[in-house]
């Protein structure tokens, strides 16, 4: 069996599961899923530049009425739960938790735990990260010791 970690944002679309469990044709593999709930405050502003760069300045405007920190945790738990069900449902193995320290250090000691054969980073485009190379994806790769693959996400949150 195939062992992949995913780290997610967001619940899983039903187009992102179909994403996901399609990538390694009829093997079977087992998903063992992060989720980071929304950061701090400090965040808000990376997120605001990356939906004005992507022409959606109502969410831009509108980011200051997402909950942040540990107002989030509670929606944060709800999607991974949602997520996990519908991995289930389309035949794969998935277990998950939620982040509670630092994103990479949680996940190399996932990776580690549970013997990944790989990453997969699910996001939406966040321009500003991804443009100095400061996205999961980008300082995973020096930090896990396995390939990391990242895939953008089929809607926003």
């Amino acid at each position: 069996m195939f062992t992949s970690v995913l780290m997610i944002e967001k619940a899983l679309t039903t187009a992102d599961v179909e994403f996901v469990t399609t990538l390694h044709g009829d093997e079977d593999v087992a998903f063992h899923v992060l989720l980071q709930p929304r950061g701090e405050q400090a965040d808000r502003l990376l997120r605001a530049i990356d939906d004005v760069a992507l022409g959606e300045l109502d969410e831009a405007a509108r980011e200051h009425e997402t909950p942040e920190g540990e107002e989030a945790v509670g929606q944060g738990r709800q999607a991974l739960d949602v997520s996990l069900v519908a991995l289930r449902a389309s035949g794969s193995s998935a277990q998950g938790r939620l982040i509670e320290d630092h994103p990479l250090d949680a996940l190399r000691d996932l990776v580690d735990e549970v013997g990944a054969d790989e990453v997969i980073v699910l996001t939406d485009p966040h321009y500003v990260e991804e443009f100095f190379h400061r996205d999961w994806a980008s300082r995973a790769r020096h930090k896990v010791g396995v390939p990391v693959l990242k895939l953008f996400s089929h809607s926003k949150a």
